[in-house]
């Protein structure tokens, strides 16, 4: 098992928000739970359910392969 070192970034932890969560691709997330949705700084909008799922399947074929 191996884990990855991140770097201090522009995502950091914000108020009311949870994550911030980093993926495969390189995107970054961030769950409202409030709204129920998870939000992307990058463009200040949620992303949809389906979106999410992809991201989340990326991680989980890398870690069973």
């Amino acid at each position: 098992m191996g884990y990855k070192v991140f770097e201090k970034s522009a995502y950091e932890p914000r108020k009311g928000l949870e994550g911030p969560f980093h993926y495969p691709n390189g995107r970054v997330l961030y769950y409202d739970p409030i709204a129920g949705k998870y939000w992307d700084p990058r463009t200040d909008f949620y992303v949809e359910y389906e979106e999410v799922q992809d991201l989340m399947g990326e991680i989980f074929a890398r870690i069973s392969a």
